[in-house]
């Protein structure tokens, strides 16, 4: 039976830590130079609507690393393109390759490949969540803080598709999450609700000196996401007091660091100071991305 990404709850907490204890024997082994090409003959299929640095990059660079082709698609070079539905490109891409990864701007495109699809499908971003970098953040943190029981999680800025998928992650991993964002712009409530049924420990504040106390890690993101520059004028007066400066760091805790997904817009979530400073994690962090799709293109093609 085929399995799909499309957040981070298609996952059980054990699958969770397997993929990540993959992902640091891999990146083990390419800092020692080991060569290890157990998908030679599959070919990865990459379909984005937006554009893309690291996850195009790191997902192309993974399966190549791991032995496979990449075929590259953007709806406008396909039939898409011309109105071909999206079920029927589902079929036909099946057709071609052995797993497919999406970015899309709707979640329920992503939703649609998958019920149509008869290869794994992966969400390599959409408006609702972002699976791939929050795993990869995960590994991050464990690499710093090897219990994550008692790790505090502070999110700061906006309750957009990477603070959704910390929510997700929050139900499968014993982390503390706190969510600081003004008001009105929370997850989705159905989400949070979800999150609560399950027990997972998550808060949100609205004062990001409040959330920000104590914590291992501090996590931002973009205030102007694709899509949204209609609104920068807006998001940039409310999310001012949300931004990342070293004084908000000396509230964390003496050990904390800094993460941020990028692209980074210094000055905006963040100042230099901080995401270039010794707390900051954030290349790691981006490498990082590598190794967990490699363990988790491994694990959807039953390979490990």
């Amino acid at each position: 039976m085929k399995r799909d990404l499309l957040e981070i709850t298609d996952l059980s907490r054990e699958e969770i830590r397997w993929l990540i204890d993959w992902a640091r024997r891999l990146k083990d082994q390419q800092r020692r130079a080991i060569s290890y090409r157990p998908l030679v003959g599959k070919t990865l299929g990459l379909l984005f609507e937006k554009p893309s640095t690291r996850t195009r990059v790191s997902f192309q660079t993974g399966m190549y690393q791991l032995g496979g082709d990449v075929v590259f698609m953007s709806p406008q070079e396909l039939q898409l393109g011309r109105g071909e539905t999206v079920e029927d490109t589902a079929r036909v891409l099946s057709r071609y390759l052995d797993v497919l990864a999406l970015r899309t701007y709707s979640h329920s495109t992503i939703e649609i490949f998958a019920r149509h699809a008869s290869i794994p499908v992966i969400n390599a971003l959409s408006d609702k969540f972002h699976p791939c970098q929050v795993l990869a953040d995960l590994m991050t943190i464990q690499e710093v803080f090897p219990e994550l029981e008692d790790t505090k999680v502070v999110f700061v800025g906006d309750g957009n598709n990477v603070a959704s998928s910390w929510v997700n992650l929050a139900i499968r991993i014993p982390i503390r999450l706190t969510l600081a964002v003004p008001p009105g712009y929370e997850p989705p409530a159905d989400l949070i609700e979800q999150a609560k049924r399950s027990g997972a420990r998550v808060e949100i504040l609205h004062d990001p000196l409040e959330a920000v106390d104590g914590a291992h890690v501090v996590y931002t993101d973009v205030w102007v996401s694709m899509g949204q520059d209609r609104e920068r004028r807006e998001r940039i007066r409310i999310f001012t007091p949300y931004r990342v400066t070293p004084s908000l760091m000396s509230m964390a805790h003496p050990s904390a660091i800094f993460m941020h997904c990028l692209p980074a817009h210094r000055g905006e979530e963040v100042v230099d100071e901080v995401i270039d400073g010794s707390q900051s994690v954030v290349w790691e962090q981006a490498e990082n991305r590598l190794h967990l799709q490699k363990a988790l293109l491994l694990f959807l093609l039953g390979q490990i």
